[in-house]
Protein backbone atom coordinates (compact mmCIF):
# COMPACT_ATOMS: atom_id res chain seq x y z
CA UNK A 1 0.00 0.00 0.00
CA UNK A 2 3.11 2.62 0.83
CA UNK A 3 4.38 2.08 -3.05
CA UNK A 4 0.72 2.94 -3.66
CA UNK A 5 1.19 6.02 -2.31
CA UNK A 6 4.29 6.47 -3.63
CA UNK A 7 3.55 6.49 -7.00
CA UNK A 8 0.28 8.87 -6.58
CA UNK A 9 2.52 11.19 -4.79
CA UNK A 10 5.01 11.10 -7.48
CA UNK A 11 2.49 11.88 -10.33
CA UNK A 12 1.07 15.09 -8.00
CA UNK A 13 4.29 16.34 -7.70
CA UNK A 14 5.63 15.76 -11.28
CA UNK A 15 2.24 17.48 -11.98
CA UNK A 16 2.95 20.52 -10.02
CA UNK A 17 6.57 20.90 -11.34
CA UNK A 18 5.37 20.32 -14.65
CA UNK A 19 2.11 22.92 -14.78
CA UNK A 20 4.47 25.54 -12.44
CA UNK A 21 6.87 25.21 -15.94
CA UNK A 22 4.04 26.02 -18.69
CA UNK A 23 2.49 28.53 -16.53
CA UNK A 24 5.73 29.97 -16.60
CA UNK A 25 6.33 30.17 -20.21
CA UNK A 26 2.85 31.57 -20.31
CA UNK A 27 0.89 28.64 -21.39
CA UNK A 28 -2.71 27.90 -20.15
CA UNK A 29 -5.09 24.67 -20.11
CA UNK A 30 -7.14 26.40 -22.77
CA UNK A 31 -4.06 27.29 -25.33
CA UNK A 32 -2.87 23.17 -24.90
CA UNK A 33 -6.31 22.15 -25.78
CA UNK A 34 -6.86 24.18 -28.47
CA UNK A 35 -3.21 23.53 -29.90
CA UNK A 36 -4.75 19.74 -30.20
CA UNK A 37 -7.84 20.53 -31.37
CA UNK A 38 -10.09 20.10 -28.56
CA UNK A 39 -12.26 23.04 -26.27
CA UNK A 40 -12.27 22.71 -22.50
CA UNK A 41 -16.62 21.91 -23.47
CA UNK A 42 -15.40 19.03 -25.73
CA UNK A 43 -12.84 17.28 -23.30
CA UNK A 44 -15.17 16.91 -20.33
CA UNK A 45 -18.06 15.91 -22.90
CA UNK A 46 -15.22 13.28 -23.83
CA UNK A 47 -14.62 12.96 -20.19
CA UNK A 48 -18.41 12.14 -19.51
CA UNK A 49 -18.98 10.06 -22.26
CA UNK A 50 -16.16 7.54 -21.04
CA UNK A 51 -17.22 7.61 -17.60
CA UNK A 52 -21.16 6.85 -18.75
CA UNK A 53 -19.34 3.97 -20.51
CA UNK A 54 -17.50 2.66 -18.39
CA UNK A 55 -19.13 2.51 -15.09
CA UNK A 56 -22.09 0.29 -16.30
CA UNK A 57 -19.51 -2.28 -17.12
CA UNK A 58 -17.80 -1.93 -13.86
CA UNK A 59 -20.38 -2.74 -12.27
CA UNK A 60 -21.45 -5.53 -14.36
CA UNK A 61 -17.58 -7.29 -13.81
CA UNK A 62 -17.64 -6.77 -9.86
CA UNK A 63 -20.99 -8.58 -10.27
CA UNK A 64 -18.87 -11.73 -11.55
CA UNK A 65 -15.45 -11.00 -10.34
CA UNK A 66 -16.31 -10.36 -6.58
CA UNK A 67 -18.42 -13.74 -6.07
CA UNK A 68 -15.27 -15.73 -7.45
CA UNK A 69 -12.65 -13.96 -5.50
CA UNK A 70 -14.23 -14.32 -2.32
CA UNK A 71 -15.00 -17.91 -3.09
CA UNK A 72 -11.38 -18.14 -4.00
CA UNK A 73 -10.18 -16.44 -0.59
CA UNK A 74 -12.42 -19.13 1.33
CA UNK A 75 -10.76 -22.10 -0.45
CA UNK A 76 -7.39 -20.47 0.41
CA UNK A 77 -5.47 -22.63 2.33
CA UNK A 78 -4.83 -20.80 6.11
CA UNK A 79 -1.26 -19.08 6.31
CA UNK A 80 1.33 -20.74 8.86
CA UNK A 81 2.21 -18.79 11.47
CA UNK A 82 5.64 -18.50 13.28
Amino acid sequence: MYGFFTACFKIVMASLLAGAALHALNFSADDVLNNIGLTPDKAMDLLNKGWSWALPNIMLGSMVILPLWFIMALLRPPRARD
